[in-house]
């Protein structure tokens, strides 16, 4: 919905440039922003939908605070997320992505590129996001690496570039990570290995995200620590690897090994509060939050 502005005949819609692209990837969130025009910035307010990783107060306060104008959050599950950038491209400004999301939902043409020589501090951004490498000796990670979808050929571009350009889908703001959360008060010894997760001890205590594109990844740590499964390219699978990894699991569920299964943070965060889980994969700042 449209929100008109204290000048006559300028709306809310007619003053913002565009909708610029936020993510985040396995370690990494990305905020960009449109362009509105100066004189009228008090009267604006911008539209964000993410996940709750990214939905703090405290950064809706700095942006008045500093830049004058309103941010608007609204938080998420990420399958959502990714479902509203496609589908309903009115209902936000700016989107909280994941880097995974990039190829599901870039293509559609709802999102706009942002002009690297406008990014005052474009380079300060580490290689990860640049060409996939933090040192020139490191390895490029599995899964979608955030390179592979940082960049479009133009500001309207809708296939990725295979190499820096001069226009960048994301910026990286927020850096998260997948690992295991636990109550070690309740567990009483260290847990070390993702292989713990599907431990018959804590079978009816245990969860996993409930995300296909990041929960596989977990999965695939689980039965690597097991030792059942040697993956190629976990980012990748084959499909014999698929299966493999879906029978494990599967046959995990049937033993009751699973409390519940979790979509956004509050989620993750209140199964483990609660004392409901002892044990599961979690994002980092959840398990701060816990």
């Amino acid at each position: 919905m449209s929100v008109t502005t204290k000048k006559a005949g300028l709306s809310r819609r007619s003053v913002l440039k565009g909708a610029a692209a936020t993510a985040t990837a396995v370690g990494a969130s990305t905020l960009g922003a449109p362009m509105i025009w100066a004189q009228n910035i008090k009267d604006i307010t911008l539209r964000q939908s993410g996940t709750g990783v990214s939905a703090f107060n405290e950064i809706a306060q700095k942006v008045k605070e500093d830049l004058g104008f309103s941010l608007e959050m609204t938080a998420l599950d990420s399958d959502a997320v990714a479902q509203r950038v496609a589908t309903q491209p009115g209902s936000f400004d700016i989107a909280d992505i994941e880097y995974w999301m990039c190829k599901k939902v870039w293509p559609v043409g709802n999102l706009q590129a942002m002009d690297v020589s406008k990014i005052a501090n474009y380079d300060k951004i580490v290689g990860i996001f640049k060409d996939g490498k933090l040192t020139p000796e490191s390895t490029i990670a599995q899964g979608t690496a955030p390179h592979t979808v940082g960049f479009v050929e133009a500001v309207d571009g809708k296939e990725f570039a295979s190499e820096q350009t001069g226009f960048m889908t994301l910026i990286p703001t927020i850096y998260n990570a997948d690992t295991l959360g636990i109550r070690p008060d309740l567990i009483g010894r260290p847990i070390s290995n993702w292989s713990e997760l599907l431990n018959p001890e804590f079978a009816g205590k245990a969860s996993i995200l409930d995300i296909s594109s990041i929960g596989i990844m977990d999965m695939a740590m689980v039965c690597e620590s097991m030792g059942e499964i040697s993956y190629g390219d976990k980012g990748n699978m084959t499909r014999d690897e698929i299966d493999q990894t879906i029978a494990i699991f599967t046959e995990a569920k049937k033993n009751g090994q699973f409390r519940a299964f979790w979509k956004t943070f509050d989620e993750s965060v209140n199964l483990m509060a609660s004392g409901e889980v002892v044990i599961q994969s979690m994002w980092s700042p959840a398990i701060t939050a816990v």
